[in-house]
């Protein structure tokens, strides 16, 4: 995929970040390497290798995945300033 000097412009300005002439066609080219090896990984065949979050093998601890309400609803009130109801109060912010 080439990446040409527009499109670095584009890009910089949306980051805004300031880009003289000479920088935006060193960033093409530059760019264009990225997105070549990026496009080369494709053509890796992965089928069989399962995902992994680390090098090392880990064994996740496992739990069941259940909803419950906290069963905290009273510590958690009783930081707040005012209450009603169960819920927060808090000032009005849109008119």
């Amino acid at each position: 995929m080439s990446i040409d000097k527009n499109t670095v412009r584009k890009v910089a300005r949306l980051a805004r970040i300031r880009t003289t002439d000479a920088e935006a066609e060193v960033l093409s080219a530059e760019l264009s390497k990225i997105m070549t090896m990026i496009e080369q990984l494709s053509e890796v065949n992965t089928e069989g290798v399962d995902p992994m979050t680390s090098v090392i093998e880990m064994q996740w601890p496992g739990r069941e995945d259940v909803v419950t309400d906290g069963a905290i609803l009273e510590k958690i009130l009783s930081n707040a300033p005012e209450q009603t109801a169960g819920f927060f109060v808090v000032p009005k912010v849109v008119e």
